[in-house]
């Protein structure tokens, strides 16, 4: 088994989905995790509701670090996320 990188780039990105809810996600490559969102390879939560958008993401040096803001935004509420990402629904 391949040891994981704990250092370089990662990425945090949520994702709006086809219908209006929001994923939360960390990776080293952010167009090829994207690719495989919208393929239907990507998490089973967003499997059946694809297309998927980037709608924010931040990088990261470390993995922990990325790990950890991936955990904290995932429990925050949708307002909260909406902020976050500077959602406006005029």
């Amino acid at each position: 088994m391949a040891k994981m990188k704990r250092s370089g780039h990662f990425f945090v990105y949520i994702l709006r989905c086809r219908d209006g809810t929001f994923y939360t996600g960390y990776t080293p490559d952010l167009t090829r995790r994207l690719e495989l969102h919208n393929s239907g390879k990507g998490a089973r939560y967003t499997r059946s509701r694809r297309p998927v958008e980037l709608v924010w993401c931040k990088e990261y040096r470390y993995f922990k670090r990325a790990f950890s803001a991936e955990l904290k935004i995932k429990k925050l509420t949708r307002k909260q996320k909406e902020r976050l990402i500077g959602f406006r629904s005029d």
